[in-house]
């Protein structure tokens, strides 16, 4: 077992890690985990996350030392079926949401999850994002019926209190990808949300993000979800997220939350008009995924079936470059990567064809599938 057993050092990357053992079904082992901090060990987010793992897997082997430096970990089958966990508010539900998303297709059954714990931060993936510009990534991958997140609850850090409900189909296989033309940007979508303040506090970002974005598309909708009592969570705060979407079905996401309660606090028109900014951004890194979702994409293509996926990005984002290290490590996956002038994107775009061009340069990256079945999955 030692010799197939992985080794990292570092808490970088620990999530990364443990989602790809899991599929991989290899152990690893990671040491040295903030060795040198006044407070080493994991993070009870970590440990939290752990924990969840062990609920959605069989038979998974965890071992944590007694300082918490050192973790082995020996996956089991994925079981998937229906949890409930406790988010530690230290980290947003997207954090694992994320994790989650990358494991559902391949649990033996579909999976229904009941998370609570902060919806909407300024470290983790909102709800929203997940909803907007994750699902449809998977959906390209023929994961689309019974596919679901309902947010029954937001809540706002350091109190947390939101709930999501999420759902997902598991798969036998996945369909390869081609997808290598953005298209242009066609229309913007978003939600303003508020949490214990006022309503106009909505309405104020939305006014400040299309002042920005009205200069560039006429086609935004943006709405606003003021919510109150229960269903606010247990702390004040507000955000955007927006997404646009391509002729060629690609989103391409961005979002910003408030300060918590005790800092600096936030200007609503601020952070609208600078949520606006960073979509321009990423509109202008461009590709078929937005940077937060290369990652996710690539994983999807390199466990689909022996056949080759192409995929056009921007710039590859550092989480994506030691992404594809470990899929090196854990699957022996190499992507072929060729770069794109941004003049060569989105020929097939027809001249007078409503919306703007993206530009910056792009990379193009091609893998053959490892044909990853799930084996778990009952078959009729």
């Amino acid at each position: 077992m030692a010799a197939s057993t992985l080794k990292y050092e570092g808490c970088n990357f620990f999530r990364q890690r443990l989602v790809l053992a899991t599929l991989s079904g290899k152990s690893v082992r990671i040491t040295k985990i903030r060795a040198k901090d006044d407070d080493p060990g994991l993070r009870d987010f970590e440990a939290s996350f752990i924990r969840l793992l062990d609920r959605v897997t069989n038979g998974s082997r965890i071992e944590v030392n007694e300082t918490g430096t050192s973790v082995f970990y020996q996956p089991g089958l994925l079981s998937g079926g229906t949890i409930e966990h406790d988010c530690n508010t230290q980290r947003a539900i997207g954090y694992y949401l994320e994790a989650l998303i990358q494991l559902a297709p391949f649990m033996k059954k579909p999976i229904k999850a009941v998370l609570r714990g902060i919806t909407n931060d300024q470290v983790d993936p909102s709800v929203d994002v997940i909803k907007t510009a994750s699902f449809p990534i998977l959906r390209k991958f023929y994961i689309d019926e019974g596919l679901e997140l309902k947010i029954t609850r937001r809540g706002a850090p350091p109190g947390g209190g939101g709930e999501v409900v999420f759902k997902c189909p598991s798969k036998k296989t996945l369909r390869p990808l081609q997808f290598i033309r953005p298209g242009k940007i066609k229309r913007i979508r978003g939600v303003a949300y508020a949490m214990r303040v006022s309503p106009a506090v909505a309405n104020r970002i939305v006014d400040a993000a299309r002042s920005v974005l009205n200069q560039f598309l006429p086609d935004i909708y943006i709405y606003t979800d003021h919510v109150k009592g229960a269903q606010s969570g247990k702390s004040p705060g507000f955000g955007l997220s927006l997404v646009a979407e391509t002729t060629e079905g690609a989103f391409l996401s961005a979002e910003l939350s408030s300060n918590q309660k005790g800092q600096t606090p936030t200007i609503p028109e601020d952070l609208g008009k600078e949520t606006a900014m960073l979509l321009m951004e990423e509109i202008y890194r461009g590709g078929c995924v937005d940077s937060r979702h290369q990652s996710l994409a690539l994983l999807f293509m390199a466990l689909g079936q022996s056949d080759v996926s192409k995929l056009l990005t921007g710039p590859l984002s550092p989480h994506t470059i030691q992404f594809l290290r470990h899929m090196r490590d854990f699957f022996q996956v190499m992507f072929k990567m060729e770069s794109q002038q941004s003049n060569e994107d989105d020929d097939a775009a027809e001249d007078g064809e409503e919306g703007q061009r993206v530009g910056g340069d792009k990379v193009l990256l091609t893998c053959v599938g490892v044909g990853f079945t799930n084996l778990s999955k009952t078959t009729l």
